[in-house]
């Protein structure tokens, strides 16, 4: 399968059960679900855990990324660490059409403790299915790309 249908997921051991149920549901849309873990409940640290797949992305290896950790901020903060990556955080699904549409976002944050499984679901279908308006959104974006101060 080609990048274009590929997507990296990742969270911190807070949101492992919402990761696999989103790995799931997306699975079955069609996307191949690159699911980088972890796999068990022992504390570990967001940080490694968002910029190990914002790595992916940026590198061309997955199309989109999603990422989890309590709050989604931490992890989204780590993930925007990374060159090429524009990661936001949402918990509803017009934010995340907008951070596609308008942001050209090419990772979602989630915050497994902010939002049900539900709205989650809904939350990356959103994300999923927008593209990328351009015009003068891409002037916008092109301006988060290189504006340092």
């Amino acid at each position: 399968m080609t990048a274009s249908k590929r997507i990296v997921l990742s969270s911190d051991h807070a949101a492992i059960p919402l990761r696999q149920t989103i790995a799931t549901h997306i699975a079955a849309q069609g996307w191949e679900v690159v699911d980088i873990g972890p796999a068990t409940p022992e504390s570990t640290h967001y940080p490694r855990h968002g910029q190990e797949a914002a790595r992916r992305v940026a590198s061309g290896d997955c199309r989109l990324g999603i990422i989890l950790c309590g709050t989604g901020q931490g992890i989204m903060m780590a993930a925007n660490k990374v060159a090429g990556i524009r990661c936001g955080v949402c918990s509803d699904a017009f934010s995340a059409r907008m951070i596609r549409a308008h942001n050209d976002a090419n990772m979602l944050s989630l915050g497994a403790r902010v939002i049900g499984e539900g709205l989650a679901l809904d939350t990356v279908d959103a994300f999923l299915s927008t593209d990328f308006e351009g015009g003068r959104h891409a002037t916008r974006v092109d301006m988060i790309e290189t504006t340092v101060d």
